[in-house]
């Protein structure tokens, strides 16, 4: 305790004192070359890092000794639902208020945050719950990772992004469907007026919604194509649920920038994708969680079938788009399991491919790429914002240690030292 106390003394004072803080370890991972350097020295002012050296003499400021660890930047999931509860699924969600929602997504982001995550996209939260959540984290109302907000996503009637768990005397129709082009366009001209950053659109249908085929394509080419001209008009990106083979294609053509799940996708996908330079955010662990403990948290029987039938598909898949080269990030799909499991992924990302190195990159430095945020996010270097993740030992040699993060800073405040939350 009286560690823990000394530490955040030192801080408060380096900060009265406009002084520095250093960071030493025993290794720092260089996201945009995917390989260790030793001996890092990391001198942060404020919120950012200014000079970073290896080996030689420790610079002055407040020393944070992480001998033994290796540091990384912050990880970045680029599919999450912070405000959506992993024991609410199916009908149950029926039960939970928007403003209900809102304040779970406090919990979450402050468990996402200490498991290492420093930064998220969230595609898809009723109400621009989202929007909120991330403004509150910004002025400092609550700690929890830097968010990238779609708010609700977009879909055709009936569709994966639609409410079809109520019979038509409800009249109950999701706040983000929109039919046509010229909807299409106006519901993303709403959510940027609502604050959105990025815009999340169903293309095909999904696994967890009722009544929909996973493989059947529902926005037209027309439609996605409206939706991305309009996003990018405004310097926005498109991110794309799409499990369908036929779906995810037309999305790649329509100029999307991501696509989420790209269960079926098939070798003209994978190649349409690297020639367009889309990205792919397979969420290969969720499929564990769905399959081992849906049921038990409301996943309709409906769902739990579909998955039996796409989670393997998807995960040969995952293989042969490591294998080809295509741009990946790493997508998780929280809040369909339990916040702050994220770096599980990792080492499913492993197993079914993925070098460590290639891994731990495709969760950094790609996300920031596609955030198009890399100058500031997403590796460490003179000028990006200190969000640094250590661990002890060298998770190139066993990726499993990134499941239990033993430091984490985010904008030069350490949240957690020693396994310790401060």
């Amino acid at each position: 305790m009286m560690r823990i106390s000394t530490t955040i003394f030192l801080f408060f004072i380096s900060f009265l004192c406009g002084a520095q803080t250093v960071i030493v370890a025993d290794a720092m991972f260089d996201s945009k070359t995917a390989t260790l350097k030793s001996q890092p020295r990391i001198v942060i002012e404020e919120s950012k890092i200014s000079t970073i050296t290896f080996g030689g003499a420790i610079p002055d400021g407040t020393l944070v000794d992480l001998s033994g660890h290796t540091i990384m930047p912050g990880f970045i999931d680029m599919h999450t639902h912070l405000t959506s509860s992993h024991t609410e699924h199916g009908y149950r969600r029926l039960a939970s208020s928007t403003a209900r929602s809102a304040l779970r997504g406090v919990k979450h982001a402050r468990q996402t945050v200490l498991a290492g995550v420093t930064s998220v996209r969230n595609l898809g939260a009723s109400g621009f719950t989202d929007v909120a959540l991330r403004d509150a984290i910004n002025d400092g109302d609550f700690i929890g990772p830097r968010m990238f907000v779609s708010g609700p996503s977009l879909g055709i009637t009936g569709g994966h992004c639609d409410n079809n768990l109520l019979s038509y005397d409800f009249k109950a129709i999701s706040e983000g469907v929109a039919d046509g082009p010229w909807e299409a366009a106006k519901a993303v001209r709403r959510n940027i007026k609502y604050g959105a950053d990025v815009i999340k659109i169903c293309a095909t249908g999904g696994v967890l919604s009722k009544g929909t085929k996973v493989g059947v394509q529902q926005y037209s080419l027309i439609e996605m194509q409206r939706i991305v001209e309009e996003a990018h008009r405004r310097d926005l990106t498109v991110a794309a649920h799409a499990h369908g083979t036929q779906g995810i294609y037309e999305a790649i053509k329509a100029g999307v920038d991501s696509i989420e799940h790209a269960s079926f996708i098939d070798e003209q996908g994978i190649k349409l994708a690297k020639e367009k330079g889309t990205y792919l955010s397979m969420d290969i662990y969720v499929t564990e969680f769905i399959l081992n403990e849906g049921k038990a948290a409301g996943i309709l029987e409906e769902s739990l079938a579909k998955e039996r039938k796409t989670g393997s598909l998807q995960r040969d898949n995952f293989r042969k788009a490591v294998q080809s080269g295509v741009n990946m990030v790493m997508g998780t799909d929280s809040g369909v399991y339990p916040h702050g499991h994220n770096l599980k992924q990792l080492s499913r990302m492993v197993k079914f491919g993925m070098t460590p190195a290639i891994a731990i990159q495709t969760a950094t430095y790609n996300g920031a790429k596609l955030l198009r945020k890399e100058d500031q996010i997403g590796q460490l270097r003179p000028g990006a914002y200190a969000d640094i993740v250590a661990v002890q030992g060298n998770p190139l040699s066993d990726i499993s240690l990134l499941e239990n993060i033993d430091f984490v800073m985010k904008n030069g405040e350490v949240l957690k030292q020693n396994g310790k939350v401060l």
